[in-house]
Parts: structure tokens; C-alpha cells; sequence
């Protein structure tokens, strides 16, 4: 298995994705008021994993530049179709990993990874690889489902699924590792927060600036 079949599992489920309701729709807002605080007007910003758009197009328009990526390039296509009927200046979709993401001379000033870590393959080298596109005490903000802190039920159906092409590929672990491999990474911790407003609160939303 390989990023490859990452994108194309996300390829094959990106409409029925689109048409999926947000499961917590109050801490999904929790989240992005805390966003909206946490960015300036003058911000360059990068979101990775963005899926088909939702995020990049309420948040897009407080800052000055938004670069919001996905691995899947029909998620993109989906994202630019929403983007058509609501454009937001400086706002550019793109098919990208942070791997391949050109930050220019300058930097971003915040990255944003919203219910993205759990999905990439290398866990320190992707949190280095956002370290580095970032600007001087430029901020990294996360919302990041801790499968190692649920149920057991789900870590053992986890494998089976993804055999049989029911899930992508998913990282395993708690929170205090991923709060070590954030610290770890090059970065500050400044804030952890559980948006939940129904259910488990298993997913930290996390605040942290580069050092």
C-alpha cells in the first residue's frame, strides 16, 4: 500500500463524502471560530487534507492568501466546483501533500490540519515537513481523531477494513504520543482543547508555533 492507493481510496468515496453531514456540526463550528481567531488578515495560510472545501471556503476569506491541498484530486475537483459558486479571493485548491507543497521564500504564516494527521504515512516526517514550510513562529493548528485512545473495537477492525477496501490507510495512536511528536517536530505547544460537543472528545484540537 502506498500514498497512491491512499489518494485513489479518497478518489472513489469523495462524492459520497461530499454528500456526508458533519457528525458534530457545533464542534465543527467550535473549531472554526477558534481558527478564525487564531488568523490575521494579512496570513498566509496552508491547509492540508481539506477534502472537498467546507473549511478553506469559511475561513479563505479572513486572511490574505489560502492554499488548501488534498491528495485526492476528486476531492479537489469537487472542492473547485463549490469554489465556482462561491469564489473567495485568494483562495487556490490544489492536488498536494505537504511533501510536495512549495511554501516560497516567505513562508506560511499557519498550517491547518483538520482530521488529517491520523492519515499520512510518516507521522515525524510529515510534522517536519510542515515545521519547514512554515515562517518564523508560524502557527500549526490540529484536530486530530487519537484511534489509540478508542475503543479496541475500532483498532481491530481497522486492519480488516482496509483489506478489504473499506478504509484508508490510518495511524494508530494516543494522545500523549501525538503531542510528543508535535513537541518533538519543532514546535510549542500553546493550546489542547477537546471541541466535542456530543460523543467521545478523542480528538485534540491542538495550537502550536514553530520554534
Amino acid at each position: 500500500m502506498s500514498t497512491t492507493n491512499d489518494a485513489r481510496f479518497w478518489d472513489r468515496a469523495s462524492r459520497k463524502y461530499a454528500r456526508s453531514a458533519i457528525a458534530d456540526q457545533a464542534g465543527y463550528e467550535r473549531t472554526l471560530d477558534r481558527a478564525l481567531g487564531l488568523l490575521a488578515p494579512d496570513d498566509r495560510v496552508l491547509e492540508l487534507g481539506c477534502g472537498t472545501g467546507t473549511t478553506a471556503l469559511r475561513l479563505a476569506a479572513g486572511v490574505k492568501s489560502y492554499l488548501a491541498t488534498d491528495i485526492s484530486p476528486e476531492m479537489i475537483a469537487i472542492a473547485n466546483e463549490r469554489y465556482a459558486g462561491n469564489p473567495v479571493p485568494g483562495l487556490v485548491f490544489d492536488t498536494a501533500t505537504a511533501e510536495s507543497v512549495k511554501s516560497g521564500p516567505s513562508g506560511f504564516n499557519a498550517a491547518l490540519g483538520f482530521n488529517y494527521l491520523h492519515l499520512v504515512r510518516d507521522l515525524p516526517g510529515t510534522l517536519s515537513q510542515i515545521h519547514a514550510l512554515l515562517a518564523a513562529e508560524g502557527l500549526f493548528v490540529s484536530k486530530t481523531p487519537c484511534i489509540g485512545d478508542m475503543n479496541v473495537l475500532i483498532k481491530l477492525a481497522l486492519p480488516v477494513m482496509r483489506a478489504i477496501g473499506k478504509a484508508p490507510y490510518v495511524g494508530v495512536f494516543r494522545e500523549t504520543e501525538l503531542k510528543q511528536r508535535i513537541s518533538t517536530a519543532g514546535f510549542e505547544i500553546l493550546a489542547m482543547e477537546n471541541h466535542a460537543t456530543k460523543g467521545s472528545g478523542f480528538r485534540p484540537y491542538i495550537v502550536a508555533r514553530k520554534r
